[in-house]
């Protein structure tokens, strides 16, 4: 089972918030439906700027409990890394996770033309 390290933000970056979880894209809903769960309004946490994908549990942790003591500036510095502009890898994500989702036939049989 997978487990991910990730990396959200406010939209003006404020705030940078390290988490762990099995379903990132639960997760990132779950911020999403309760925005002011840990900060104000004006800090919705609602942006994945980074993330790491680990095999086990054990490896997540260790990794979560390292970059959750790092300073602003190695968080920072981390995800210019990979992600200079600071994108929003959710879009990434839910693209790969509709991609992932059986596919229902939605098609239509239409008529012939003569």
């Amino acid at each position: 089972m997978q487990k991910f390290v990730y990396i959200v933000t406010d939209r003006n970056r404020t705030s940078l918030h390290v988490g762990m979880s099995a379903d990132l894209i639960k997760t990132l809903d779950f911020y999403k439906q309760m925005p002011n769960l840990f900060f104000d309004s004006g800090q919705q946490l609602t942006r994945l700027v980074y993330f790491e994908e680990f095999k086990t549990e054990a490896q997540a942790l260790n990794r979560f409990k390292l970059v959750s003591r790092f300073t602003r500036m190695q968080k920072e510095r981390m995800v210019r890394s990979c992600n200079p502009d600071w994108i929003d890898l959710t879009i990434g994500l839910d693209f790969e996770h509709i991609l992932s989702q059986p596919r229902i036939n939605t098609q239509v049989a239409l008529p012939l033309m003569s």
